[in-house]
């Protein structure tokens, strides 16, 4: 099997949160998947500004490649993350992400 290359090489596709989620501004996300087989996922994802509500079911790891963004656990700590930072989010987390300024991360979702 060959390499995958990380970078927007497919058509993207252009979605937006539920509007029951936003909490503020008019968050438009722009995705590149990039490979989907057996329960994983990977990929780019570019959101622009917007606040909305997260809930995983899934494992996530991400990179930032460029931008700002706070992600905040429901009850719990705010993190802000800027590019170079890597993270994981778990299934069953939940809370809200932030853009304040447009956010690309590449990205792998284990379901």
């Amino acid at each position: 099997m060959p390499l995958i290359p990380v970078t927007p090489s497919v058509p993207p596709e252009t979605d937006r949160p539920a509007p029951e989620k936003v909490i503020s501004g008019d968050p438009v996300f722009t995705t590149w998947n990039l490979e989907e087989r057996d329960g994983l996922y990977c990929g780019l994802w570019e959101a622009t500004p917007g606040k909305w509500r997260i809930a995983y079911d899934e494992w996530e790891y991400c990179r930032i490649l460029w931008g700002r963004s706070v992600i905040t656990e429901d009850g719990g700590a705010s993190f802000t993350v800027t590019a170079g930072d890597s993270f994981v989010i778990p299934p069953g987390f939940q809370g809200t992400w932030e853009v304040l300024e447009t956010t690309r991360k590449d990205y792998v979702i284990r379901l």
